[in-house]
């Protein structure tokens, strides 16, 4: 594990360089989605940095650029039923996995955005706010952050009073008096308090 400034490549010997982040952990409904991005070094792209430090515009620039300019990007997943069954760390390290799965490109070296890396077979290193220092991670993160903001735009499409298009599923004010008022809706995390709460109330004893 690699702490902030201290960060050094560990990837000097290899080429195929992946990163991987994923976004949603803290929200009440929706997946949990990791991107995963080899970068092509004869095409730099300017502008990467944390997604969550970029302007909603800054993202999608950045996201169309990955998208046309790197080796190669994927998606991963866990569902809203993943994340109950093996907790939301489990199902991160899941997602994540399933996207440097999905690469049309094996990578060599992955670098992870943390303190911790799935299981697998790839030499890889968690990066301590790595999204932030290894451009390939802040990559991923732009990728895994505007696809998962779209889904829950249509999500407030399917599921209308949440405020899913400007929460994102996350426990705002307005999202916790709909689940008072609406219930919960088939992509909340029913094991998350808020959730958990409405369920016992409505199911006593």
């Amino acid at each position: 594990m690699i702490k902030g400034p201290s960060f050094s490549p560990a990837s000097e010997p290899y080429t195929l360089i992946a990163g991987t982040d994923e976004v949603g952990r803290g929200p009440l409904a929706g997946d949990v989605v990791a991107a995963a991005v080899i970068l092509d070094p004869a095409k730099p792209i300017s502008g990467l940095a944390d997604s969550k430090k970029l302007s909603p515009k800054q993202r999608q620039i950045c996201f169309d650029a990955i998208v046309k300019s790197a080796h190669c990007y994927a998606i991963g997943r866990a569902s809203a039923r993943e994340i109950e069954q093996i907790n939301i760390l489990q199902a991160s390290m899941l997602a994540m996995s399933r996207a440097i799965a999905g690469l049309q490109v094996k990578p060599e070296f992955v670098y992870v955005d943390g303190n911790r890396c799935p299981k697998w077979e790839y030499p890889s290193e968690a990066v301590i706010k790595g999204d932030s220092l290894v451009q390939s991670i802040s990559a991923a993160s732009i990728i895994a952050k505007v696809t998962r903001d779209r889904e829950m735009q249509e999500m407030d499409l399917r599921y209308p009073g949440y405020g899913f298009a400007s929460n994102k599923g996350y426990p705002a004010p307005a999202h916790l008096k709909a689940l008072e008022t609406l219930g919960i809706t088939p992509i909340h995390r029913r094991t998350f308090g808020p959730v958990a709460r409405i369920l016992e109330a409505s199911n006593p004893g």
